[in-house]
Protein backbone atom coordinates (compact mmCIF):
# COMPACT_ATOMS: atom_id res chain seq x y z
CA UNK A 1 0.00 0.00 0.00
CA UNK A 2 2.87 2.41 0.82
CA UNK A 3 4.52 1.82 -2.57
CA UNK A 4 1.30 2.66 -4.38
CA UNK A 5 1.02 5.96 -2.45
CA UNK A 6 4.65 6.80 -3.18
CA UNK A 7 4.06 6.15 -6.88
CA UNK A 8 0.90 8.28 -6.83
CA UNK A 9 2.81 11.17 -5.28
CA UNK A 10 5.50 10.81 -7.92
CA UNK A 11 2.96 10.80 -10.75
CA UNK A 12 1.10 13.78 -9.27
CA UNK A 13 4.40 15.66 -9.05
CA UNK A 14 5.19 14.82 -12.71
CA UNK A 15 1.71 15.89 -13.80
CA UNK A 16 2.01 19.24 -12.00
CA UNK A 17 5.52 19.78 -13.33
CA UNK A 18 4.54 19.15 -16.96
CA UNK A 19 1.39 21.24 -16.60
CA UNK A 20 3.33 24.22 -15.26
CA UNK A 21 6.12 23.99 -17.81
CA UNK A 22 3.68 23.70 -20.70
CA UNK A 23 1.98 26.90 -19.51
CA UNK A 24 5.23 28.85 -19.34
CA UNK A 25 5.47 32.08 -21.24
CA UNK A 26 7.09 32.15 -24.65
CA UNK A 27 10.85 32.39 -24.42
CA UNK A 28 10.98 30.59 -21.07
CA UNK A 29 13.12 27.89 -22.62
CA UNK A 30 15.82 29.01 -25.03
CA UNK A 31 15.57 27.39 -28.40
CA UNK A 32 18.61 26.40 -30.39
CA UNK A 33 19.41 27.48 -33.91
CA UNK A 34 20.02 24.37 -36.02
CA UNK A 35 22.03 26.39 -38.54
CA UNK A 36 24.61 27.33 -35.90
CA UNK A 37 24.92 23.90 -34.27
CA UNK A 38 26.39 20.80 -35.87
CA UNK A 39 23.99 17.83 -36.17
CA UNK A 40 26.46 15.31 -34.72
CA UNK A 41 26.21 15.22 -30.89
CA UNK A 42 29.97 14.73 -30.48
CA UNK A 43 30.64 17.82 -32.61
CA UNK A 44 28.11 19.85 -30.54
CA UNK A 45 29.85 18.79 -27.32
CA UNK A 46 33.21 19.69 -28.82
CA UNK A 47 31.96 23.12 -29.96
CA UNK A 48 30.37 23.93 -26.59
CA UNK A 49 33.45 22.91 -24.63
CA UNK A 50 35.77 24.86 -26.91
CA UNK A 51 33.65 28.00 -26.43
CA UNK A 52 33.69 27.58 -22.65
CA UNK A 53 30.00 26.71 -22.37
CA UNK A 54 30.46 23.18 -21.11
CA UNK A 55 31.40 21.56 -17.85
CA UNK A 56 34.39 19.28 -17.53
CA UNK A 57 34.55 17.08 -14.45
CA UNK A 58 38.35 16.82 -14.67
CA UNK A 59 38.66 20.63 -14.59
CA UNK A 60 36.42 20.83 -11.53
CA UNK A 61 38.34 18.10 -9.70
CA UNK A 62 41.80 19.39 -10.60
CA UNK A 63 40.82 23.03 -10.19
CA UNK A 64 39.91 22.61 -6.56
CA UNK A 65 38.55 25.67 -4.83
CA UNK A 66 39.15 28.30 -7.51
CA UNK A 67 37.30 26.41 -10.26
CA UNK A 68 34.43 28.88 -10.61
CA UNK A 69 34.77 32.31 -12.13
CA UNK A 70 32.15 34.98 -11.50
CA UNK A 71 32.56 38.07 -13.67
CA UNK A 72 29.03 39.58 -13.65
CA UNK A 73 28.83 42.95 -15.44
CA UNK A 74 32.37 42.74 -16.75
CA UNK A 75 31.38 39.71 -18.83
CA UNK A 76 28.53 41.54 -20.60
CA UNK A 77 30.06 42.91 -23.79
CA UNK A 78 27.29 45.47 -24.47
CA UNK A 79 27.58 46.92 -20.97
CA UNK A 80 31.37 47.26 -21.16
CA UNK A 81 31.23 48.76 -24.65
CA UNK A 82 28.59 51.30 -23.61
CA UNK A 83 30.64 52.47 -20.64
CA UNK A 84 33.74 52.73 -22.84
CA UNK A 85 31.95 54.80 -25.49
CA UNK A 86 30.46 57.15 -22.87
CA UNK A 87 33.63 57.50 -20.79
CA UNK A 88 33.96 61.22 -21.67
CA UNK A 89 30.61 62.04 -20.05
CA UNK A 90 29.76 62.13 -16.32
CA UNK A 91 27.25 59.44 -15.33
CA UNK A 92 24.16 60.06 -13.23
CA UNK A 93 23.18 56.40 -12.99
CA UNK A 94 24.64 53.11 -14.17
CA UNK A 95 22.42 50.27 -12.98
CA UNK A 96 23.46 46.90 -14.36
CA UNK A 97 20.60 44.94 -12.81
CA UNK A 98 18.10 47.50 -14.10
CA UNK A 99 19.75 47.56 -17.52
CA UNK A 100 20.12 51.32 -17.87
CA UNK A 101 22.88 53.92 -18.12
CA UNK A 102 22.03 57.63 -17.74
CA UNK A 103 24.58 60.38 -18.24
CA UNK A 104 24.49 63.80 -16.67
CA UNK A 105 23.99 66.91 -18.82
CA UNK A 106 27.14 67.50 -20.84
CA UNK A 107 28.26 70.51 -22.81
CA UNK A 108 31.50 71.52 -24.40
CA UNK A 109 33.52 74.12 -22.51
CA UNK A 110 32.79 77.03 -24.85
CA UNK A 111 29.03 76.39 -25.16
CA UNK A 112 27.11 76.70 -21.88
CA UNK A 113 23.71 77.26 -23.54
CA UNK A 114 23.52 73.84 -25.20
CA UNK A 115 23.99 70.45 -23.55
CA UNK A 116 23.11 66.80 -24.16
CA UNK A 117 22.09 63.85 -22.01
CA UNK A 118 22.26 60.22 -23.15
CA UNK A 119 20.21 57.29 -21.87
CA UNK A 120 20.96 53.71 -22.87
CA UNK A 121 18.51 50.90 -22.08
CA UNK A 122 19.56 47.27 -22.52
CA UNK A 123 16.85 45.10 -24.02
CA UNK A 124 18.97 41.96 -24.41
CA UNK A 125 22.43 40.66 -23.52
CA UNK A 126 23.07 39.55 -27.08
CA UNK A 127 25.23 41.70 -29.33
CA UNK A 128 22.74 42.80 -31.99
CA UNK A 129 21.35 46.08 -33.24
CA UNK A 130 18.01 45.79 -31.43
CA UNK A 131 19.60 44.91 -28.07
CA UNK A 132 20.05 48.52 -26.95
CA UNK A 133 17.88 51.61 -27.06
CA UNK A 134 19.80 54.90 -27.14
CA UNK A 135 17.95 58.15 -26.40
CA UNK A 136 19.60 61.55 -26.75
CA UNK A 137 18.13 64.65 -25.13
CA UNK A 138 19.17 68.17 -26.15
CA UNK A 139 18.81 71.12 -23.81
CA UNK A 140 18.95 74.71 -25.09
CA UNK A 141 18.89 77.54 -22.58
CA UNK A 142 18.17 81.17 -23.45
CA UNK A 143 18.52 82.26 -19.81
CA UNK A 144 19.28 80.47 -16.54
CA UNK A 145 15.71 79.29 -15.93
CA UNK A 146 14.50 79.37 -19.53
CA UNK A 147 15.50 76.01 -21.03
CA UNK A 148 13.89 73.80 -23.63
CA UNK A 149 14.56 70.02 -23.68
CA UNK A 150 13.96 67.89 -26.80
CA UNK A 151 14.51 64.23 -27.56
CA UNK A 152 15.93 63.82 -31.05
CA UNK A 153 16.81 60.91 -33.29
CA UNK A 154 19.72 62.15 -35.33
CA UNK A 155 23.14 61.24 -36.58
CA UNK A 156 24.65 61.22 -33.07
CA UNK A 157 22.25 58.46 -31.95
CA UNK A 158 23.21 56.31 -34.94
CA UNK A 159 26.91 56.95 -34.40
CA UNK A 160 26.83 56.08 -30.69
CA UNK A 161 24.82 52.90 -31.36
CA UNK A 162 27.26 51.91 -34.10
CA UNK A 163 30.30 52.49 -31.86
CA UNK A 164 28.79 50.49 -28.98
CA UNK A 165 27.93 47.53 -31.22
CA UNK A 166 31.37 47.57 -32.87
CA UNK A 167 33.18 47.57 -29.48
CA UNK A 168 30.82 44.90 -28.12
CA UNK A 169 31.56 42.66 -31.12
CA UNK A 170 35.30 43.03 -30.47
CA UNK A 171 34.82 42.22 -26.76
CA UNK A 172 32.68 39.20 -27.66
CA UNK A 173 35.36 37.85 -30.00
CA UNK A 174 38.03 38.38 -27.34
CA UNK A 175 35.88 36.55 -24.80
CA UNK A 176 35.35 33.59 -27.15
CA UNK A 177 39.07 33.47 -27.91
CA UNK A 178 39.87 33.58 -24.18
CA UNK A 179 37.42 30.78 -23.35
CA UNK A 180 38.47 28.59 -26.27
CA UNK A 181 39.91 25.28 -25.12
CA UNK A 182 40.62 22.60 -27.71
CA UNK A 183 38.58 19.48 -27.14
CA UNK A 184 40.46 16.21 -27.21
CA UNK A 185 38.32 13.17 -27.79
CA UNK A 186 38.79 10.31 -25.36
CA UNK A 187 39.60 6.81 -26.60
CA UNK A 188 35.98 5.70 -25.95
CA UNK A 189 34.71 8.48 -28.27
CA UNK A 190 37.10 7.38 -31.02
CA UNK A 191 35.91 3.76 -30.73
CA UNK A 192 32.28 4.79 -31.35
CA UNK A 193 33.09 6.33 -34.70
Amino acid sequence: MLKILENKNFFVFLLIFFTLTSCAKEGFFKTGDARKNPPDPRERVKKNLEEGKGFRINDAIKGGRGATNFEFASSNELWRASLDVLDFMPLTSANYSGGIIITDWYSEQGNAEESIKITIRFLSNEVRSDAIDVDIFYKKCIATNNCKINKQDGQLKKEITKQILAKAAVYQKQSKDKNYKPYRMSSSDNERE
